[in-house]
Protein backbone atom coordinates (compact mmCIF):
# COMPACT_ATOMS: atom_id res chain seq x y z
CA UNK A 1 0.00 0.00 0.00
CA UNK A 2 1.21 3.50 -0.77
CA UNK A 3 2.26 5.74 2.09
CA UNK A 4 0.63 8.70 0.41
CA UNK A 5 -2.03 9.98 2.87
CA UNK A 6 -4.53 10.63 0.09
CA UNK A 7 -4.28 7.00 -1.02
CA UNK A 8 -4.74 5.83 2.56
CA UNK A 9 -7.76 8.07 3.05
CA UNK A 10 -9.40 7.00 -0.18
CA UNK A 11 -8.92 3.33 0.68
CA UNK A 12 -10.54 3.87 4.07
CA UNK A 13 -13.46 5.65 2.43
CA UNK A 14 -13.96 2.84 -0.06
CA UNK A 15 -13.68 0.06 2.48
CA UNK A 16 -16.12 1.42 4.98
CA UNK A 17 -19.80 2.06 5.38
CA UNK A 18 -22.66 4.33 4.72
CA UNK A 19 -23.18 7.50 6.70
CA UNK A 20 -21.25 10.72 7.11
CA UNK A 21 -21.14 11.14 10.87
CA UNK A 22 -18.18 13.23 12.03
CA UNK A 23 -16.39 16.48 11.27
CA UNK A 24 -13.23 18.17 12.47
CA UNK A 25 -11.84 21.61 11.89
CA UNK A 26 -9.32 20.60 9.24
CA UNK A 27 -9.79 18.52 6.11
CA UNK A 28 -7.08 15.89 6.81
CA UNK A 29 -8.36 15.20 10.33
CA UNK A 30 -11.92 15.18 9.05
CA UNK A 31 -10.97 12.56 6.47
CA UNK A 32 -9.30 10.35 9.05
CA UNK A 33 -12.20 10.50 11.48
CA UNK A 34 -15.06 10.25 9.03
CA UNK A 35 -13.55 7.62 6.73
CA UNK A 36 -15.15 4.77 8.65
CA UNK A 37 -18.62 6.18 8.17
CA UNK A 38 -18.60 7.68 4.69
CA UNK A 39 -20.99 6.43 2.05
CA UNK A 40 -20.25 6.20 -1.66
CA UNK A 41 -22.90 5.82 -4.34
CA UNK A 42 -24.19 2.52 -5.59
CA UNK A 43 -22.80 1.72 -9.02
CA UNK A 44 -19.87 4.12 -8.72
CA UNK A 45 -17.21 1.41 -8.60
CA UNK A 46 -18.88 -1.52 -10.30
CA UNK A 47 -17.07 -2.84 -13.31
CA UNK A 48 -17.15 -6.03 -15.27
CA UNK A 49 -14.28 -8.38 -14.56
CA UNK A 50 -13.32 -11.19 -16.95
CA UNK A 51 -15.27 -14.37 -16.29
CA UNK A 52 -17.50 -12.80 -13.63
CA UNK A 53 -21.15 -12.57 -14.75
CA UNK A 54 -22.39 -9.16 -13.68
CA UNK A 55 -26.06 -9.91 -14.34
CA UNK A 56 -26.36 -12.74 -11.81
CA UNK A 57 -27.53 -12.27 -8.24
CA UNK A 58 -27.14 -14.48 -5.18
CA UNK A 59 -29.52 -14.09 -2.23
CA UNK A 60 -28.43 -15.83 0.98
CA UNK A 61 -31.06 -16.61 3.64
CA UNK A 62 -29.66 -17.46 7.06
CA UNK A 63 -31.92 -19.49 9.37
CA UNK A 64 -30.44 -18.56 12.72
CA UNK A 65 -30.52 -20.89 15.70
CA UNK A 66 -30.22 -24.30 14.09
CA UNK A 67 -33.23 -25.33 12.02
CA UNK A 68 -34.67 -28.80 12.72
CA UNK A 69 -34.04 -30.47 9.39
CA UNK A 70 -35.91 -33.66 10.33
CA UNK A 71 -39.16 -31.74 10.84
CA UNK A 72 -38.52 -29.67 7.72
CA UNK A 73 -37.77 -32.56 5.36
CA UNK A 74 -39.79 -35.25 7.09
CA UNK A 75 -38.65 -38.91 6.80
CA UNK A 76 -42.17 -40.20 7.36
CA UNK A 77 -41.26 -43.55 5.82
CA UNK A 78 -38.90 -44.42 8.67
CA UNK A 79 -40.24 -45.91 11.91
CA UNK A 80 -37.12 -44.70 13.74
CA UNK A 81 -38.26 -41.14 13.15
CA UNK A 82 -41.52 -41.70 15.03
CA UNK A 83 -39.88 -43.74 17.80
CA UNK A 84 -37.30 -40.97 18.35
CA UNK A 85 -39.88 -38.21 18.40
CA UNK A 86 -43.14 -39.46 19.89
CA UNK A 87 -44.32 -35.94 20.66
CA UNK A 88 -42.77 -34.01 17.77
CA UNK A 89 -42.90 -36.19 14.67
CA UNK A 90 -44.97 -34.93 11.74
CA UNK A 91 -47.64 -37.44 10.66
CA UNK A 92 -47.25 -39.17 7.32
CA UNK A 93 -49.32 -37.79 4.42
CA UNK A 94 -53.00 -38.46 4.99
CA UNK A 95 -52.54 -39.81 8.53
CA UNK A 96 -52.77 -36.68 10.62
CA UNK A 97 -55.41 -34.03 11.19
CA UNK A 98 -56.19 -31.69 8.31
CA UNK A 99 -53.20 -29.50 7.36
CA UNK A 100 -51.00 -31.28 9.90
CA UNK A 101 -49.63 -34.09 7.75
CA UNK A 102 -46.37 -34.02 5.84
CA UNK A 103 -46.53 -32.75 2.28
CA UNK A 104 -45.46 -35.68 0.15
CA UNK A 105 -42.34 -35.20 -1.97
CA UNK A 106 -41.35 -38.73 -2.93
CA UNK A 107 -43.49 -41.70 -1.93
CA UNK A 108 -40.70 -44.08 -2.94
CA UNK A 109 -38.28 -42.64 -0.38
CA UNK A 110 -40.92 -41.70 2.18
CA UNK A 111 -39.89 -38.05 2.37
CA UNK A 112 -42.13 -35.02 2.72
CA UNK A 113 -42.17 -31.41 3.83
CA UNK A 114 -43.47 -29.77 6.99
CA UNK A 115 -47.20 -29.11 6.45
CA UNK A 116 -46.67 -25.33 6.69
CA UNK A 117 -44.18 -25.30 3.82
CA UNK A 118 -46.93 -25.15 1.21
CA UNK A 119 -45.29 -22.12 -0.39
CA UNK A 120 -42.00 -23.93 -0.84
CA UNK A 121 -43.79 -27.09 -1.99
CA UNK A 122 -45.45 -25.06 -4.75
CA UNK A 123 -42.03 -23.89 -5.93
CA UNK A 124 -40.78 -27.47 -5.95
CA UNK A 125 -43.81 -28.58 -7.93
CA UNK A 126 -43.08 -25.81 -10.42
CA UNK A 127 -39.51 -27.06 -10.82
CA UNK A 128 -37.77 -23.98 -9.38
CA UNK A 129 -36.80 -25.22 -5.91
CA UNK A 130 -34.55 -27.94 -4.56
CA UNK A 131 -33.35 -29.43 -1.30
CA UNK A 132 -29.79 -30.63 -0.77
CA UNK A 133 -29.94 -33.28 1.95
CA UNK A 134 -27.50 -34.03 4.73
CA UNK A 135 -25.21 -31.01 4.48
CA UNK A 136 -22.54 -30.51 7.12
CA UNK A 137 -18.79 -30.72 7.74
CA UNK A 138 -16.23 -32.94 9.51
CA UNK A 139 -15.97 -32.87 13.31
CA UNK A 140 -19.09 -30.71 13.68
CA UNK A 141 -19.24 -27.99 16.30
CA UNK A 142 -22.49 -27.64 18.25
CA UNK A 143 -21.93 -24.07 19.40
CA UNK A 144 -24.17 -21.54 17.65
CA UNK A 145 -21.43 -18.95 17.39
CA UNK A 146 -18.60 -21.23 16.33
CA UNK A 147 -20.66 -23.23 13.87
CA UNK A 148 -22.07 -20.07 12.30
CA UNK A 149 -18.54 -18.72 11.95
CA UNK A 150 -17.53 -21.97 10.29
CA UNK A 151 -20.32 -21.65 7.76
CA UNK A 152 -19.60 -17.98 7.17
CA UNK A 153 -15.84 -18.35 6.77
CA UNK A 154 -16.05 -21.74 5.01
CA UNK A 155 -13.27 -22.81 7.37
CA UNK A 156 -13.64 -25.40 10.14
CA UNK A 157 -11.23 -23.38 12.27
CA UNK A 158 -13.83 -20.59 12.19
CA UNK A 159 -11.05 -18.10 11.40
CA UNK A 160 -10.49 -15.70 8.56
CA UNK A 161 -12.64 -13.52 6.37
CA UNK A 162 -16.07 -14.40 5.06
CA UNK A 163 -16.42 -16.58 1.98
CA UNK A 164 -18.55 -14.02 0.14
CA UNK A 165 -16.13 -11.26 1.11
CA UNK A 166 -13.30 -13.35 -0.32
CA UNK A 167 -15.30 -13.76 -3.51
CA UNK A 168 -15.28 -9.99 -3.94
CA UNK A 169 -11.63 -9.76 -2.87
CA UNK A 170 -10.73 -12.19 -5.64
CA UNK A 171 -12.76 -10.44 -8.34
CA UNK A 172 -12.41 -6.74 -7.55
CA UNK A 173 -8.74 -6.30 -8.51
CA UNK A 174 -7.94 -4.76 -5.13
CA UNK A 175 -10.70 -2.16 -5.30
CA UNK A 176 -13.65 -2.81 -2.98
CA UNK A 177 -17.16 -2.73 -4.42
CA UNK A 178 -19.36 -1.57 -1.52
CA UNK A 179 -22.50 -1.76 -3.61
CA UNK A 180 -21.68 -5.35 -4.54
CA UNK A 181 -22.77 -6.86 -1.23
CA UNK A 182 -25.81 -5.71 0.75
CA UNK A 183 -27.03 -7.13 4.06
CA UNK A 184 -30.50 -6.34 5.36
CA UNK A 185 -30.23 -6.32 9.14
CA UNK A 186 -28.69 -4.63 12.14
CA UNK A 187 -25.22 -6.02 11.56
CA UNK A 188 -23.35 -7.14 8.49
CA UNK A 189 -22.62 -10.88 8.67
CA UNK A 190 -19.07 -12.17 8.76
CA UNK A 191 -19.71 -14.01 5.49
CA UNK A 192 -19.87 -10.70 3.61
CA UNK A 193 -16.65 -9.18 4.97
CA UNK A 194 -13.35 -9.67 3.15
CA UNK A 195 -9.85 -8.28 3.51
CA UNK A 196 -10.76 -5.53 1.05
CA UNK A 197 -14.49 -5.89 0.60
CA UNK A 198 -16.83 -4.48 3.23
CA UNK A 199 -20.60 -4.83 2.82
CA UNK A 200 -23.38 -2.30 2.99
CA UNK A 201 -25.76 -3.10 5.85
CA UNK A 202 -29.01 -1.44 6.86
CA UNK A 203 -32.03 -2.62 8.78
CA UNK A 204 -34.73 -0.57 7.07
CA UNK A 205 -35.06 1.82 4.16
CA UNK A 206 -36.00 4.65 6.54
CA UNK A 207 -32.64 4.30 8.32
CA UNK A 208 -30.69 4.17 5.08
CA UNK A 209 -29.95 7.85 4.64
CA UNK A 210 -27.22 10.47 4.80
CA UNK A 211 -27.03 11.98 8.29
CA UNK A 212 -25.06 15.12 7.53
CA UNK A 213 -28.00 17.48 7.95
CA UNK A 214 -29.12 15.73 11.14
CA UNK A 215 -26.16 17.03 13.14
CA UNK A 216 -27.94 19.27 15.62
CA UNK A 217 -25.88 19.01 18.80
CA UNK A 218 -23.21 21.30 17.36
CA UNK A 219 -24.56 24.06 15.07
CA UNK A 220 -21.06 24.80 13.79
CA UNK A 221 -20.64 21.21 12.65
CA UNK A 222 -24.01 21.20 10.94
CA UNK A 223 -23.23 24.45 9.16
CA UNK A 224 -19.92 23.05 7.90
CA UNK A 225 -21.77 20.08 6.40
CA UNK A 226 -24.00 22.48 4.53
CA UNK A 227 -21.03 24.50 3.32
CA UNK A 228 -19.16 21.54 1.85
CA UNK A 229 -22.26 20.33 0.00
CA UNK A 230 -23.55 23.75 -1.07
CA UNK A 231 -24.03 24.14 -4.80
CA UNK A 232 -21.08 25.77 -6.52
CA UNK A 233 -18.60 25.18 -3.72
CA UNK A 234 -16.92 22.17 -5.30
CA UNK A 235 -15.93 24.12 -8.41
CA UNK A 236 -13.75 26.38 -6.24
CA UNK A 237 -11.67 23.51 -4.89
CA UNK A 238 -8.92 21.51 -6.56
CA UNK A 239 -10.74 18.24 -7.43
CA UNK A 240 -7.57 16.21 -6.83
CA UNK A 241 -7.00 17.60 -3.34
CA UNK A 242 -8.00 15.96 -0.08
CA UNK A 243 -10.74 18.52 0.38
CA UNK A 244 -11.98 18.02 -3.16
CA UNK A 245 -12.21 14.28 -2.65
CA UNK A 246 -13.97 14.82 0.67
CA UNK A 247 -16.51 17.18 -0.86
CA UNK A 248 -17.30 14.90 -3.79
CA UNK A 249 -17.81 11.98 -1.39
CA UNK A 250 -20.02 14.08 0.89
CA UNK A 251 -22.17 15.04 -2.09
CA UNK A 252 -22.37 11.39 -3.11
CA UNK A 253 -23.39 10.47 0.41
CA UNK A 254 -26.13 13.06 0.41
CA UNK A 255 -27.75 11.92 -2.84
CA UNK A 256 -27.12 8.16 -2.83
CA UNK A 257 -29.55 7.28 -0.06
CA UNK A 258 -32.47 8.90 -1.87
CA UNK A 259 -32.68 6.47 -4.82
CA UNK A 260 -32.24 3.49 -2.50
CA UNK A 261 -35.14 4.57 -0.35
CA UNK A 262 -37.15 5.40 -3.47
CA UNK A 263 -36.53 1.91 -4.84
CA UNK A 264 -37.59 0.23 -1.61
CA UNK A 265 -40.71 2.38 -1.43
CA UNK A 266 -41.92 0.97 -4.75
CA UNK A 267 -45.01 -1.19 -4.37
CA UNK A 268 -44.20 -4.87 -5.01
CA UNK A 269 -45.83 -6.67 -7.91
CA UNK A 270 -47.21 -9.42 -5.66
CA UNK A 271 -48.62 -9.62 -2.15
CA UNK A 272 -46.05 -10.47 0.51
CA UNK A 273 -46.96 -12.14 3.81
CA UNK A 274 -46.06 -10.54 7.10
CA UNK A 275 -42.95 -11.26 9.13
CA UNK A 276 -39.27 -10.41 9.35
CA UNK A 277 -38.05 -12.48 6.43
CA UNK A 278 -40.83 -11.31 4.16
CA UNK A 279 -40.00 -7.66 4.82
CA UNK A 280 -36.32 -8.25 4.12
CA UNK A 281 -36.95 -10.11 0.87
CA UNK A 282 -39.34 -7.41 -0.25
CA UNK A 283 -36.54 -4.86 0.17
CA UNK A 284 -34.18 -7.08 -1.82
CA UNK A 285 -36.75 -7.58 -4.55
CA UNK A 286 -37.33 -3.84 -4.83
CA UNK A 287 -33.61 -3.16 -5.19
CA UNK A 288 -33.28 -5.83 -7.88
CA UNK A 289 -36.28 -4.43 -9.71
CA UNK A 290 -34.77 -0.95 -9.65
CA UNK A 291 -31.65 -2.18 -11.40
CA UNK A 292 -29.21 -1.99 -8.48
CA UNK A 293 -25.79 -3.42 -9.31
CA UNK A 294 -25.62 -5.53 -6.15
CA UNK A 295 -24.35 -9.07 -6.71
CA UNK A 296 -25.05 -10.62 -3.30
CA UNK A 297 -27.83 -9.91 -0.80
CA UNK A 298 -27.97 -11.39 2.71
CA UNK A 299 -31.11 -11.71 4.85
CA UNK A 300 -31.93 -13.73 7.95
CA UNK A 301 -34.70 -15.29 9.99
CA UNK A 302 -34.01 -16.17 13.61
CA UNK A 303 -35.79 -18.18 16.30
CA UNK A 304 -34.79 -21.72 15.28
CA UNK A 305 -33.16 -22.67 18.58
CA UNK A 306 -36.13 -24.82 19.59
CA UNK A 307 -35.03 -26.50 22.82
CA UNK A 308 -38.54 -26.42 24.29
CA UNK A 309 -42.15 -26.33 23.06
CA UNK A 310 -40.95 -26.70 19.49
CA UNK A 311 -44.14 -27.65 17.67
CA UNK A 312 -45.86 -24.25 17.42
CA UNK A 313 -42.67 -22.20 17.17
CA UNK A 314 -41.26 -24.27 14.36
CA UNK A 315 -44.60 -24.39 12.57
CA UNK A 316 -44.78 -20.59 12.51
CA UNK A 317 -41.22 -20.34 11.24
CA UNK A 318 -41.93 -22.88 8.49
CA UNK A 319 -44.92 -20.83 7.33
CA UNK A 320 -42.83 -17.65 7.25
CA UNK A 321 -40.04 -19.35 5.35
CA UNK A 322 -42.19 -21.07 2.73
CA UNK A 323 -44.58 -18.19 2.10
CA UNK A 324 -41.81 -15.57 1.99
CA UNK A 325 -39.70 -17.52 -0.50
CA UNK A 326 -42.78 -18.12 -2.62
CA UNK A 327 -43.74 -14.44 -2.72
CA UNK A 328 -40.14 -13.41 -3.41
CA UNK A 329 -39.83 -15.73 -6.40
CA UNK A 330 -43.20 -14.66 -7.79
CA UNK A 331 -42.24 -11.01 -7.43
CA UNK A 332 -38.98 -11.62 -9.29
CA UNK A 333 -40.84 -13.51 -12.00
CA UNK A 334 -43.33 -10.66 -12.42
CA UNK A 335 -40.35 -8.30 -12.82
CA UNK A 336 -38.72 -10.55 -15.40
CA UNK A 337 -35.76 -11.15 -13.05
CA UNK A 338 -36.42 -14.70 -11.84
CA UNK A 339 -33.86 -16.16 -14.25
CA UNK A 340 -30.99 -14.14 -12.79
CA UNK A 341 -31.53 -14.63 -9.04
CA UNK A 342 -30.44 -17.71 -7.08
CA UNK A 343 -31.68 -17.96 -3.48
CA UNK A 344 -29.82 -20.17 -1.01
CA UNK A 345 -31.00 -21.00 2.54
CA UNK A 346 -28.83 -22.50 5.27
CA UNK A 347 -28.67 -22.91 9.04
CA UNK A 348 -25.60 -23.36 11.24
CA UNK A 349 -26.64 -26.92 12.16
CA UNK A 350 -29.67 -29.18 12.47
CA UNK A 351 -31.15 -30.74 15.62
CA UNK A 352 -30.64 -34.09 17.30
CA UNK A 353 -32.62 -37.08 16.09
CA UNK A 354 -34.35 -37.70 19.43
CA UNK A 355 -36.57 -35.12 21.08
CA UNK A 356 -35.67 -33.91 24.57
CA UNK A 357 -37.73 -33.87 27.78
CA UNK A 358 -38.93 -30.30 27.15
CA UNK A 359 -40.85 -30.98 23.97
CA UNK A 360 -38.01 -29.70 21.82
CA UNK A 361 -34.74 -30.73 20.22
CA UNK A 362 -31.14 -29.97 21.12
CA UNK A 363 -28.22 -28.88 18.93
CA UNK A 364 -27.42 -31.37 16.20
CA UNK A 365 -25.27 -31.56 13.10
CA UNK A 366 -26.16 -32.18 9.45
CA UNK A 367 -29.26 -30.57 7.93
CA UNK A 368 -30.75 -29.73 4.54
CA UNK A 369 -30.04 -26.63 2.47
CA UNK A 370 -32.73 -25.08 0.27
CA UNK A 371 -32.48 -23.41 -3.12
CA UNK A 372 -34.87 -21.43 -5.29
CA UNK A 373 -34.23 -20.35 -8.86
CA UNK A 374 -34.74 -21.34 -12.46
CA UNK A 375 -31.09 -22.33 -12.76
CA UNK A 376 -31.11 -25.02 -10.06
CA UNK A 377 -31.73 -28.73 -10.51
CA UNK A 378 -35.17 -29.16 -8.94
CA UNK A 379 -36.33 -31.69 -6.38
CA UNK A 380 -34.57 -33.69 -3.69
CA UNK A 381 -30.81 -33.84 -4.22
CA UNK A 382 -28.52 -36.30 -2.49
CA UNK A 383 -29.27 -38.99 0.07
CA UNK A 384 -31.16 -38.46 3.29
CA UNK A 385 -28.87 -39.18 6.28
CA UNK A 386 -29.36 -42.43 8.16
CA UNK A 387 -31.39 -42.26 11.38
CA UNK A 388 -29.67 -45.36 12.78
CA UNK A 389 -26.02 -44.87 11.82
CA UNK A 390 -25.44 -41.82 14.02
CA UNK A 391 -22.59 -39.75 15.41
CA UNK A 392 -23.27 -39.62 19.17
CA UNK A 393 -26.98 -39.33 18.51
CA UNK A 394 -26.61 -36.94 15.58
CA UNK A 395 -26.89 -37.29 11.84
CA UNK A 396 -23.76 -37.90 9.78
CA UNK A 397 -23.34 -35.50 6.92
CA UNK A 398 -23.33 -36.67 3.31
CA UNK A 399 -22.42 -33.38 1.60
CA UNK A 400 -19.70 -30.95 2.72
CA UNK A 401 -21.22 -27.47 2.69
CA UNK A 402 -18.12 -26.15 0.94
CA UNK A 403 -18.88 -28.33 -2.06
CA UNK A 404 -22.21 -26.50 -2.23
CA UNK A 405 -20.41 -23.16 -2.00
CA UNK A 406 -18.04 -24.33 -4.75
CA UNK A 407 -21.00 -25.00 -7.05
CA UNK A 408 -22.54 -21.60 -6.31
CA UNK A 409 -19.23 -19.80 -6.84
CA UNK A 410 -18.20 -21.57 -10.02
CA UNK A 411 -21.44 -22.49 -11.74
CA UNK A 412 -23.40 -19.37 -10.84
CA UNK A 413 -21.06 -16.56 -9.82
CA UNK A 414 -18.39 -17.42 -12.38
CA UNK A 415 -15.46 -17.45 -9.95
CA UNK A 416 -12.73 -19.94 -9.16
CA UNK A 417 -13.69 -21.59 -5.89
CA UNK A 418 -10.23 -22.99 -5.06
CA UNK A 419 -8.75 -19.63 -4.16
CA UNK A 420 -11.86 -18.42 -2.36
CA UNK A 421 -12.41 -21.58 -0.30
CA UNK A 422 -8.71 -22.25 0.29
CA UNK A 423 -8.68 -25.64 -1.44
CA UNK A 424 -10.50 -27.55 -4.12
CA UNK A 425 -13.87 -29.13 -3.36
CA UNK A 426 -15.84 -31.33 -5.70
CA UNK A 427 -18.81 -29.25 -6.78
CA UNK A 428 -22.22 -30.39 -5.65
CA UNK A 429 -24.49 -30.94 -8.64
CA UNK A 430 -27.10 -28.30 -7.93
CA UNK A 431 -26.90 -25.94 -10.94
CA UNK A 432 -28.18 -26.91 -14.37
CA UNK A 433 -25.46 -27.32 -17.00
Amino acid sequence: MSNDPSTFSRRLFLQQGLTLISLASTAPLFIQRSAQGMMIPFGSLLSTFPGVPDDRVLVVVQLGGGNDGLNTVVPYGLNTYYKSRPGLAIPAPGKGAQNQSALQLDKNTGLGLHPNLTGFKELMDDGVASIVQGVGYPNPNRSHFTSMDIWQTADTSANGHGWIGRYFDCTCNGTPVPEGAVSIGREAPLAMSGAVQKPVSFESAELFRWLGEDVTDNPAVGETYKQITRSGTLEKVDPDSQLGFLMRTALDAQVSSDPIRAAVATRPLVQYPGGQLSRQLQIVSAMIRDGMTTRVYYVSLGGFDTHAAQINTHANLMRQLGDSLNAFYKDLKAQGNSGRVLTMCFSEFGRRVAQNASGGTDHGTAAPMYFVGEMIKPGLLGEHPSLTDLDEGDLKYNVDFRSVYAAVLEDWMGASSDKILGKGYRKAKIIKA
